[in-house]
């Protein structure tokens, strides 16, 4: 080995797709080496625009503008695009915004739900019947054990996991990353236990700060929120990239 760094990226990547055509938001996965051309022919069959008349802009996964994609001939991978960033297509057709997808004039079906129960040709009695999904006891409580036994892992990680410690960061699908534990515990984004991470280099999500609330402090981009069993704790000391000058 050389001793050199290399940067493995994800040759795919998962973008939410949002447009002034609707109202709703999609995931699609694209790979990066398709041209915005390309792009613009895929999305078609997601927002319903002709891509003659699309505009492309891209947004981080907190929803910041980053830039517009206006050159067709350039490739997705060009572009600052990572895993949850959104991409917004603006249609310049002049279709407004639910024009195909407005059912408020259309007469409805409308069945009670005592009646749906009652009825025998639905999909709700096929799954009784046949013990399918929630309707499987067994495989109801199997569900609910594994996930009970996976907080109890996590939770059990997390209580070997102090702030302050050196740490590093191993999330599948991820490039390794080194940092300082800055926060430990249960949050109010999501359930479950979280470690809050200050990174070495700008490769985090935020601040230490989720939808209002300040966990910890840091430069943006070096934060980070991972569950307990990625975090690996010890001796990493900060890399030393080489540089001449202090």
């Amino acid at each position: 080995m050389d001793g050199g760094v290399t940067v493995v990226t994800n040759p795919t990547v998962n973008v939410r797709i949002t447009s002034t055509l609707s109202s709703f938001e999609v995931q699609r996965r694209f790979n990066r080496g398709i041209s915005i051309a390309e792009l613009k022919g895929r999305l078609e069959m997601v927002v319903g625009a002709s891509p003659s008349s699309m505009d492309l802009e891209l947004f981080s996964v907190t929803d910041n503008f980053l830039q517009k994609m206006d050159d067709n001939d350039a490739l997705l991978g060009s572009y600052p695009v990572d895993d949850d960033c959104r991409i917004h297509v603006l249609d310049r057709s002049g279709s407004q915004m639910g024009e195909f997808t407005d059912v408020s004039k259309v007469e409805k079906f409308e069945l009670s739900a005592d009646a749906y129960d009652k009825r025998t040709d639905s999909a709700k009695s096929f799954m009784k019947k046949h013990h399918i999904g929630r309707y499987n006891d067994e495989e109801v409580a199997k569900k609910k054990a594994e996930i009970t036994a996976r907080q109890e892992e996590q939770k059990a990680a997390a209580g070997a996991i102090t702030v302050g410690s050196r740490c590093k960061v191993q999330v599948p699908g991820q490039p390794t990353k080194l940092g300082t534990v800055m926060f430990v515990g249960p949050t109010d984004f999501k359930s479950g236990y979280w470690v809050g991470v200050k990174y070495d280099e700008p490769l985090g999500k935020n601040n230490g700060t989720v939808d209002g609330k300040k966990y910890f402090e840091c430069e943006d981009k070096y934060g980070g929120f991972v569950k307990p069993l990625n975090v690996i704790v010890g001796d990493f000391p900060e890399e030393d990239y080489g540089l001449d000058e202090i």
